[in-house]
């Protein structure tokens, strides 16, 4: 099986799970999100080998352990819709 760049995965995952802690925030461009968010599932189940999208974040995370580059999960931002913190920076793979 073909392996994923860290760096890419890292992003599709916390990209996922932002979108996935943003639901809430009301109707205004759900549309948009909703497709997006299916995107990335799908993009995340082909880019680990799986069929669902739980397995496919389990699998990610476990790979990104295995070199190194963990993904921190989201956190819900508190009181502001569309705030948070600001994203991660991105780590050098050495290999």
């Amino acid at each position: 099986m073909l392996m994923p760049h860290p760096a890419m995965l890292r992003r599709l995952v916390e990209e996922y799970e932002t979108l996935m802690a943003d639901q809430g925030d009301g109707a205004a461009g759900r549309g948009g999100r909703d497709l997006r968010a299916q995107d990335l599932a799908y993009t995340l189940c082909v880019s680990t080998g799986t069929r669902e999208v739980g397995q496919a974040l389990k699998t990610a995370r476990h790979l990104l352990a295995a070199v190194h580059d963990p993904v921190v999960p989201a956190k819900r931002p508190a009181g502001i819709a569309g705030g948070g913190e600001p994203p991660a920076q991105e780590s050098a793979i050495v290999g």
